[in-house]
């Protein structure tokens, strides 16, 4: 998989896609953003497909574990003990989704919900090393956690991952926006969910990728199949959009203004 790494130690080391029509996922990504797009060959792994950008691994994507899931795209966060992350998830006040499960030999997976019903997965490298080729175009930019019960998730992730948050003002007239921390790093984005939002839309991980054109990227998805679930914008940061892609995964995608 990516290159050996030091372990990056309660941080994003993955991401994923779920999809039910893997194919079709596997063609619009890789149109999207240039990805070269390798199957796994061993049935063990269900059609698993890795996404590379310069030789160096940058997403999964494969079919749905339950035909009733929606498609949607998993975060993963890098842990050494799977069990010992389940157990400390659970005193938290999470819920073990899938408890630790061995993926071949390619690791162990398992997958919690925060006590705000956002999905977050864990990832406890083998074979598999991880690592997310972060802010190169088309690859990892950001992940932002849209909640209902910001005050649930945030003492949740801490207790959890020992994430540190500071909370400042989005712009003019918006709720304020809280940046979860790695000892000084910034490694993600939480608020919570606008009020607008149909009620039936539960918490959620939002995965943003990085790319050099918002405008022309967006575009570029719509002319593919996506739908239009917020046209690009400015913020204080850079400039962003959000779409849903033709199997219905929300995605985002990231500009960062140069500092």
């Amino acid at each position: 998989m990516a290159e050996t790494m030091a372990p990056a130690v309660t941080k994003f080391i993955w991401i994923d896609l779920a999809s039910s029509d893997p194919t079709a996922s596997r063609l619009f990504y890789a149109r999207l953003f240039g990805w070269q797009v390798e199957v796994n060959p061993d049935p063990q792994y269900g059609g698993y497909a890795l996404a590379k950008i310069g030789g160096k691994d940058v997403a999964g994507i494969g079919p749905k574990m339950m035909p009733e899931a929606p498609t949607a795209w998993s975060l993963y966060v890098w842990t050494s003990n799977a069990e010992e992350l389940a157990k400390k998830v659970q005193t938290a006040g999470g819920t073990v989704i899938v408890p630790p499960m061995q993926v071949g030999e390619q690791g162990k997976m398992a997958v919690f919900q925060d006590p705000s019903g956002a999905f977050i997965s864990a990832w406890q490298p083998a074979m598999m090393e991880g690592g997310l080729t972060d802010g190169q175009p088309g690859s990892f930019g950001w992940a932002e956690l849209n909640s209902r019960g910001l005050d649930k998730a945030v003492p949740f992730y801490g207790a959890v991952f020992g994430w540190k948050t500071k909370t400042g003002p989005m712009g003019e007239g918006g709720p304020p926006y809280t940046e979860f921390l790695l000892g000084d790093e910034s490694i993600a984005g939480g608020m919570d969910m606008n009020p607008m939002v149909p009620a039936q839309v539960p918490s959620y991980w939002m995965i943003y990728f990085a790319v050099d054109d918002v405008d022309a990227s967006f575009r570029k998805a719509i002319a593919a199949g996506a739908q239009e679930m917020l046209a690009p914008q400015d913020f204080s940061g850079g400039r962003f959009a959000i779409l849903g892609d033709p199997q219905g995964a929300s995605f985002g995608l990231l500009k960062m203004a140069r500092r």
